[in-house]
């Protein structure tokens, strides 16, 4: 009977596992390929990304020439250092963004007065889409109730939770 238990909760937790969606976090290098340097529209590369929530980005550059200093939207707009919440000088910076917020990064060696300053709006992750069955129907036509879907992932909970429930007493 035990090892029959630990099958069961070996089943379980793979099933369980199978169901859980995994997600990726993206890494944003700073100006793709050409990294964080000067003579790069910035403005054009972040918008042509999508920031979200539990996402990198990274600049990398060259660290006798360059630093990466994360402001607020004065010290963006101004191109200083006051109130600047961090100074980093490694080459290869990599930053969390663990906050749905704007961010403000600049290159406090001078490099900022020539363009090399960016921001960005870091999103929370969409929802997941919400698929049902009776996607198609009307109430004119006769369709089925729009709030009754089938849900596999729930029902397949449900139904494992039952079989341990048989199988251990609970």
């Amino acid at each position: 009977m035990e090892a029959n238990k630990r099958l069961a909760w070996a089943w379980l937790l793979l099933a369980t596992l199978a169901m859980v969606h995994h997600v990726s976090a993206t890494d944003h290098i700073v100006g793709g390929n050409r990294g964080w340097n000067q003579g790069i529209n910035y403005t054009d590369w972040v918008n042509s990304q999508t920031f979200v929530l539990l996402d990198w980005i990274s600049f990398r550059y060259q660290k006798d020439q360059h630093n990466v200093v994360q402001v607020n939207q004065s010290g963006y707009d101004n191109c200083t250092l006051d109130n600047a919440f961090g100074n980093w000088s490694s080459g290869k910076d990599f930053f969390f963004l663990n906050e749905s917020k704007r961010y403000y990064y600049i290159d406090g060696r001078g490099g900022c007065y020539g363009g090399m300053k960016i921001t960005f709006l870091v999103k929370s992750p969409a929802p997941p889409p919400h698929h049902s069955v009776a996607q198609n129907t009307t109430a004119k036509s006769g369709g089925s109730d729009p709030g009754c879907e089938l849900r596999p992932v729930g029902f397949t909970v449900s139904a494992l939770l039952m079989l341990a429930g048989a199988l251990f007493g609970f």
